[in-house]
């Protein structure tokens, strides 16, 4: 990163001493541990009434914004908030954007807002006990508020993509074919999606990343709606469907709508605000739209990873993440029967082996690197000792579960090293070579992407149901 667009005391108070008057001095920055698709830093600053943080979010590195298919940039995005703000969208207020000049990069300061926004401790922290039960009804209201409005008045219509369900698919599904790795269950998924489309509707603003992550939750409920870098017009179900998909319930399973609700609290109060009924089948068409979309996105964090320029440690680990999201996808659509494959025992008669090498380093990493820092730091080390774990697994699992997918592939496709026949099983995939309903495909797909995910998470909520699907 060039040392001019490097977030510091110094660059921070030169671009926002002209800006905010009541700015006395800026005391520190400091660049928080979640964000992997953009930096948000928090600002601590000196104002008439003491010491107040503020927010920075910009472009990871500060290099210039990208324009993809999904993101919208930060420009976008501060108008967007104001917008929302004017509807009653709880939101924080922008106070700055970042201007060529301000040598910061692309981005903008907002006021700082207090509450819970980790997913984990929001559908777990006694003090929220009391205000937990009306969660799903208050998303419920704040949606039917973003989705209300009016995108031509504000000029919406012209800074917004608008994008109809079946190129939201095809979209997704051509991002992963750029990626050149095989994962069968995608293309599956996309598969069944163009066969089970929603009925049209009238495009309206969808924030598009409304979850349990991006919402600060305080005492009184919920505080902030965050992140709206791929807000879009369209099918505004969208946004309901992925709240209750299942990566963000953080293990709370029998409480779909973010682990601290019911869909039908959910959609009663968007009813109720909104005047629109939410069809079963159409929330269960975005619910598996939310894994499909999550399952390549977290693919795109390790390309990302590959070709810069934020190269952390936590961009390859939500790679492995993909298998959480098709094994979401299996108890979506393709219930059934898996088995867990035995550990291989340690062959390696070094010593010290390279199980236990690796060992301890994730040891030293999560007992002794995590618990000496704090703040980025801390959540990296957790970060790059996880991605150990998965290592160790996979050299204790792999394997044999290898050897259980070549035999499967070499039923379903014919002859051929284990690389080839999964792209074999994939083309026949793409060119509709296989039908959707095939038993064969069928149960290798369960058992593939449950083998998988039993290295990458053993513990994620995905893999139980699967386990539990088993014996129901």
């Amino acid at each position: 990163m060039s040392e001019s667009l490097a977030v510091t005391v110094d660059s921070v108070a030169r671009v926002l001493r002209p800006r905010l008057p009541w700015l006395r001095e800026v005391l520190a920055c400091e660049r928080l541990s979640g964000g992997a698709s953009q930096e948000t830093w928090r600002l601590r600053v000196l104002g008439p009434d003491g010491a107040i943080d503020l927010a920075l979010r910009r472009v990871p590195g500060g290099a210039a914004f990208a324009r993809n298919v999904e993101q919208i940039g930060p420009v976008a995005e501060a108008r967007l908030l104001r917008c929302a703000s004017a509807a009653g969208v709880p939101v924080p207020t922008v106070l700055h954007e970042l201007q060529p000049g301000d040598r910061l990069g692309q981005g903008y300061v907002m006021t700082w807002l207090d509450g819970e926004t980790l997913g984990a401790r929001l559908v777990r922290d006694p003090s929220l006990n009391d205000v937990r039960p009306r969660l799903a009804a208050a998303c419920g209201d704040i949606l039917a508020r973003i989705h209300a409005i009016d995108v031509q008045a504000n000029g919406l219509d012209e800074i917004l993509p608008s994008v109809a369900p079946a190129t939201l698919v095809e979209q997704v599904w051509a991002r992963y074919r750029g990626f050149v790795t095989p994962q069968p269950m995608i293309d599956y998924t996309a598969r069944w999606l163009l066969d089970h489309l929603p009925p049209p509707v009238t495009p309206r603003l969808v924030h598009g990343d409304f979850r349990n992550g991006n919402l600060m939750v305080g005492p009184q409920g919920i505080v902030g709606v965050l992140d709206w870098e791929i807000a879009h017009l369209g099918d505004p179900v969208r946004d309901l469907g992925w709240l209750c998909t299942n990566s963000w319930r953080f293990g709370v399973t029998a409480l779909p709508v973010g682990g601290f609700g019911t869909r039908e609290a959910l959609c009663e109060a968007y009813r109720q605000a909104s005047g629109h009924a939410v069809e079963p089948a159409h929330l269960h068409f975005w619910e598996v739209f939310g894994s499909f979309w999550w399952a390549v996105g977290c693919l795109e964090m390790a390309d990302q990873y590959r070709a810069g320029p934020d190269v952390s440690v936590e961009r390859p680990a939500i790679g492995r993440r993909s298998s959480e999201c098709q094994i979401d996808c299996v108890n979506l659509l393709i219930p059934g029967p898996v088995t867990a494959v035995d550990a291989t025992p340690p062959s390696d008669d070094q010593l010290p082996r390279t199980d236990e090498l690796l060992a301890s380093v994730r040891d030293f990493l999560r007992q002794d690197v995590s618990t000496e820092t704090l703040g980025r730091t801390r959540f990296l080390a957790r970060v790059a000792a996880n991605s150990l774990d998965i290592v160790l697994r996979e050299r204790a699992q792999g394997p044999r579960t290898m050897a259980g997918e070549h035999v499967r592939l070499r039923a379903l496709c014919g002859d051929g090293d284990l690389d080839a026949l999964r792209w074999r099983l994939v083309e026949r995939l793409r060119d509709g070579g296989l039908a959707l309903d095939d038993a064969a495909l069928i149960r290798h797909l369960r058992q593939t992407v449950f083998d998988r995910v039993m290295i990458d998470q053993p513990g994620y909520s995905g893999a139980q149901t699967a386990r539990d699907a088993a014996t129901t």
